[in-house]
């Protein structure tokens, strides 16, 4: 009984697992197919595409918070990631920086 529970359990959670690629749809716009864009605003000539997850990471919760300030477009960014969970934000972020860095 069990290990059907712990499979339950385990399939359930895969089911429910955020997916990194169809949350990045919402990004395409201004930072390109492949995170290749410098985004409208942004300080400096930055790219995401291949960015370090962690960076990734840090700066989403930022822009979740209402605290990261990479340019004039931080208030585009607040409203795209607003409910965003922690799961929604470490999927996009592994997803981001596995595509090709510019």
């Amino acid at each position: 009984m069990k290990k059907i529970l712990l499979g339950f359990v385990l399939a359930t959670g895969c089911m429910m697992a955020a997916d990194g690629a169809a949350i990045y749809k919402k990004c395409i716009a201004c930072h390109g197919v492949n995170g290749e864009k410098v985004a409208p605003g942004s300080k400096g000539n930055v790219t995401i595409g291949g960015m370090d997850k962690a960076e990734l990471v840090t700066q989403l919760k930022g822009y979740v918070a209402g605290t990261a300030d990479n340019g004039g477009a931080k208030a585009i960014m607040y409203a795209q990631v607003k409910g965003f969970t922690e799961a929604d934000i470490e999927a996009v972020a592994d997803y981001i920086s596995k595509l090709p860095k510019k």
